[in-house]
C-alpha cells in the first residue's frame, strides 16, 4: 500500500480508469460480435451494424483503448466481410 498521498491518489485513479477501459473494451467486443453475426446471417441490417461498429471502434481508438492501427484493421476486416456478403 502506498504511503505517499499522491501515490494513494494515483492508485484510486488507476482503479477508476481500469474500470472505464474494461467497460469500453467490453462494448467494443460486443458490437463487433453483433456485426459479425449480422454479416454471417445475411441480415438486411448488417450495414447498420457495421456503421455502429465503426463508430464504437473509432471512439475506442480516440480514447486510447485500442491502437489506431488496430482500429483501422478491424474496420477494414468488417467492411471486407460485408462486401463479400453482398456478392
Amino acid at each position: 500500500m502506498p504511503n505517499i498521498k499522491n501515490a494513494e491518489k494515483r492508485v484510486r485513479i488507476t482503479k477508476h480508469k481500469t474500470l472505464v477501459n474494461s467497460a469500453r473494451k467490453s462494448l467494443l467486443k460486443t458490437t463487433i460480435k453483433k456485426c459479425n453475426e449480422a454479416i454471417a446471417n445475411n441480415d438486411p441490417n448488417a450495414a447498420n451494424a457495421l456503421k455502429n461498429a465503426i463508430k464504437i471502434i473509432d471512439k475506442s481508438a480516440a480514447k486510447n483503448v485500442i491502437h489506431k492501427n488496430t482500429a483501422a484493421r478491424r474496420k477494414s476486416k468488417l467492411a471486407k466481410a460485408l462486401n463479400a456478403m453482398a456478392k
